[in-house]
């Protein structure tokens, strides 16, 4: 097992810039569930994380959306670098019944969206009626799996950098950063 150095992951944090502090990514959080709260609050919404980073998200939105909801988890990722966003490398399928459901996938962040993309053709795919996205950060570049690819719900729109903190990592570390952090020099 590879050893960490946790004196570079800790100077990655020190050295980082800050985009978004806590307070702004807590605002764009109240956005996302107001925003949330109006669209699927009376449609009894399946919400899937999209692990890993969707968890963090998951786990800060979820107890801000005041209506019944059902949650679970899925993982995917793509097969190395394949610009075909259909072929995902499932490490946990969706289980539930999607037929005739309202589903809210939740992730961390939309970079190019292959992935995303993907696991919301294979959700419709599997019989929901509605798929809709969320993601706390927007990435902006037109990398996209297509052109104009937004989620259907957007916390923050930031910079063409290289992004931890709030669920996204760095070297699988620092998720946990309250706020939105660019590497420096990336």
């Amino acid at each position: 097992m590879p050893t960490v150095d946790l004196d570079e992951i800790r100077r990655a944090r020190d050295e980082a810039d800050c985009l978004c502090d806590a307070t702004e990514v807590d605002a764009a959080l109240h956005r996302l569930a107001s925003d949330i709260t109006a669209r699927l609050h009376d449609r009894n919404p399946l919400i899937y994380a999209v692990m890993n980073g969707g968890l963090v998200l998951a786990g800060r939105l979820l107890p801000r959306l005041p209506f019944p909801l059902e949650l679970s988890y899925l993982h995917a990722t793509r097969y190395g670098h394949a610009l075909q966003g259909t072929l995902l490398d499932w490490r946990v399928r969706p289980t539930q019944d999607l037929r005739d459901r309202t589903v809210l996938v939740l992730d961390d962040i939309l970079d190019e969206g292959h992935t995303l993309a993907a696991i919301i053709d294979y959700l419709k795919a599997e019989g929901a009626r509605d798929v809709v996205s969320a993601v706390l950060v927007h990435k902006i570049h037109e990398r996209k799996a297509y052109p104009g690819m937004r989620a259907d719900f957007t916390g923050l729109d930031v910079a063409d950098r290289f992004l931890f903190g709030s669920g996204m990592d760095y070297k699988g570390y620092w998720r946990n950063a309250a706020g939105i952090y660019a590497l420096k020099g990336h």
